[in-house]
């Protein structure tokens, strides 16, 4: 029977669990997807009938209206935050890419 290097074995597993890490962080940005699609339709729904139902002369500009689209976006956000972590806005890779970016314009004013 042939035996196989060990670090064959190393390397084979090493790159399943980067599988596995890519499928689970796929199938979490799926899920986030899917929870905003479904934020945005159903609110875009309830705030169509909220409008087309209006009494004449009532606003539509009332909290009451908004408070599904409010307190779910509250939802939305900590599943974003859940899913892209809490540097997804202004994280380390903005900061990098905006440091690079006033390095590179310094470097032109003094060319």
């Amino acid at each position: 029977m042939e035996r196989l290097p060990s670090n064959t074995y190393n390397k084979d597993y090493t790159k399943e669990e980067a599988y596995m890490r890519a499928r689970k962080k796929v199938e979490k940005l799926k899920g986030f997807y899917g929870h905003l699609a479904s934020y945005v339709i159903v609110n875009v729904f309830i705030l169509a009938m909220i409008g087309l139902n209006l009494d004449e002369g009532e606003t539509f500009w009332k909290f009451g209206h908004f408070s599904t689209a409010f307190f779910w976006g509250i939802g939305v956000v900590f599943h974003a935050l859940g899913v892209f972590g809490k540097d997804f806005l202004l994280g380390r890779q903005w900061e990098e890419r905006k440091i690079q970016e006033y390095m590179s314009e310094d470097r032109k004013k003094w060319e």
